[in-house]
């Protein structure tokens, strides 16, 4: 507990002075640590004496990355569309980033969060985004303040902030923005704690999951957000203590015992701890997985497929001296995942949030930006850099400053970052998103087939053949294509999702197993190269 309780210390001291060397936010039974470090100890793992303070830049036209750099900024695979500094989005330093899409029209937002308030972008043009105003904070400025979406309405919470709890904020007001900026206000507010460090939703089943509270030992705050207006309290789960980030799904993993079942993926301090909250009146620890090297286990997302679990560890580089490393969980066995392998990248800079989106993880890395990962064999641990812009062209280094978060999730293929010092930069990676169809799992039984880099939310058709061979397709609107199987049939249709990832899972008879399978992108009349069930 102890190693815990300092490792989170390190995580708090954001805001030390270099004399004398106190930190300014601690939790209170966090206060008897402090004699046992130096001050010149609090000064290094307090973000390296990092400053927060705003650095000027003006882009003035989008800039395509040419010869690795675009402008100002080293980038391989990526162009900078725009950039809105932040005295241009409201002030302060800047922290958390999401996104929305408005249903009805399809115009995306971004949503930064900053030591004031939450700042909403439009999109629109992602060349000349349009800053339409601030929700302040509920109570207090804050360092850290974090951001989720559901049904329309934004979720704000923000640690060492006062009695905070969440915002929500209505996006439909975003649509009637005549004069921007303005000052928004929330549309409701809940209570049930002060602060919280970070929030998950699943959105698929409308719970909200608040982590990092003052409440339930610092682990799964339960809310139910189904009536975004009404968020009521329907559990907690405190059993791993403190919990720093997490994602919450309606599993539909190769692991059969849980399919169906509301999981969350937590990353508390030193362990990858997985918890069934199905039921949230008792919910049950699966399992908690530590391992060798870790700082601090900060934040991670599930694969496509969710077979793996890829997870940042924010202070293993300022602890042991290596370049930033990235670790690759085996989660096929929910009761015991197993560390696949990691990846260690050629630079020096310590790690923040990522996100999965197809074959590629986007994570920020503070002083090293936005770095693209490529997810070529999860099982090995085996990843490896696809593309990158470096938001913090002063230097690379083991310091808590340049980009904080990214969304990679929009249709249109944005990806939004937000940096501490510059504000936001809205970006265009240039990736190979050739569709790629995968199965995983052991036939006969469980097996899951998944669909990568078709159009998204469109309609995904897998078909299946007695063989290979290179039969043309029978029928629909794309009859007459050549596929790779003899005598390909319809298996089902899917829809894609935002992400343009379409998949299926069940179990399959002894008669499934060798088959050859292919998957048809509707809109496209693209088929995937053949994968066999295995």
């Amino acid at each position: 507990m102890i190693r815990r309780a300092a490792a989170r210390l390190t995580l708090l001291a954001f805001l030390v002075t270099a004399a004398p060397a106190t930190p300014c936010h601690m939790p209170e039974h966090l206060r008897a640590l402090e004699p046992m470090l130096t001050a010149a100890q609090l000064a290094l793992m307090s973000h390296g004496g990092a400053s927060f303070a705003q650095i000027p830049y003006r882009l003035d036209a989008a800039t395509p990355c040419v010869d690795g750099m675009a402008d100002i900024f080293p980038c391989s695979g990526v162009d900078l569309l725009a950039h809105l500094s932040l005295g241009e989005i409201g002030g302060g330093s800047g922290n958390d980033i999401w996104g929305w899409v408005d249903p009805m029209t399809g115009a995306e937002y971004a949503i930064i969060g900053r030591t004031s308030g939450t700042s909403f972008i439009d999109l629109t043009d992602p060349e000349n985004p349009v800053y339409l105003g601030n929700l302040p904070t509920h109570s207090q400025s804050s360092t850290w303040r974090d951001i989720k979406v559901y049904q329309d309405h934004a979720f704000v919470v923000a640690d060492f902030a006062g009695s905070h709890g969440i915002q929500v904020f209505d996006l439909t007001e975003l649509r009637n923005v005549l004069n921007p900026p303005v000052t928004f206000s929330e549309a409701a507010h809940y209570g049930g704690f002060d602060r919280a460090h970070n929030i998950a939703i699943n959105e698929a089943t409308g719970f909200a999951y608040a982590v990092g509270s003052e409440t339930c030992s610092g682990g799964l705050h339960m809310v139910d957000i189904l009536n975004p207006l009404n968020p009521t309290f329907v559990g907690c789960f405190s059993g791993d203590g403190y919990t720093h980030d997490a994602q919450c799904v309606v599993y539909s993993g190769p692991d059969p015992d849980y399919q169906g079942r509301e999981i969350c993926f937590a990353s508390n301090e030193d362990s990858v701890t997985i918890v069934d909250v199905t039921d949230k009146a008792s919910p049950r620890q699966l399992s908690r997985s530590t391992y060798n090297g870790s700082g601090y286990t900060h934040q991670g997302w599930l694969t496509d497929d969710q077979r793996y679990f890829i997870h940042d560890d924010e202070l293993d580089e300022l602890f042991f001296g290596h370049n930033t490393r990235t670790y690759s969980w085996d989660i096929s066995n929910l009761d015991s995942p197993s560390l696949a392998g990691q990846f260690t990248s050629d630079g020096s800079s310590i790690d923040h949030n990522q996100y999965v989106k197809g074959d590629f993880t986007y994570q920020a890395n503070y002083r090293r930006g936005l770095r693209i990962l490529s997810i070529d064999d999860p099982a090995n641990g085996g990843l490896s850099e696809a593309a990158y812009f470096d938001t913090f062209p002063d230097g690379d280094g083991d310091s808590f400053e340049g980009a904080w978060s990214v969304y990679p999730f929009f249709p249109s293929g944005v990806v939004v970052v937000s940096d501490i010092n510059r504000g936001l930069f809205v970006l265009q990676p240039q990736l190979d998103t050739e569709a790629v169809l995968t199965v995983s799992g052991s036939c006969p039984g469980s097996v899951t087939i998944t669909a990568r880099n078709m159009t998204a939310n469109g309609t995904v058709a897998f078909l299946r053949g007695s063989g290979p061979g290179s039969d043309t397709l029978p029928g629909g609107p794309c009859a007459g294509i050549t596929s790779g199987l003899a005598n390909p049939q319809l298996l089902i249709g899917r829809t894609a999702d935002g992400a343009g990832v379409a998949s299926l899972s069940g179990n399959a008879p002894s008669s499934a197993c060798g088959s050859p399978l292919q998957a048809l992108d509707v809109a496209t009349c693209t088929l995937t190269p053949v994968a066999v069930v295995p």
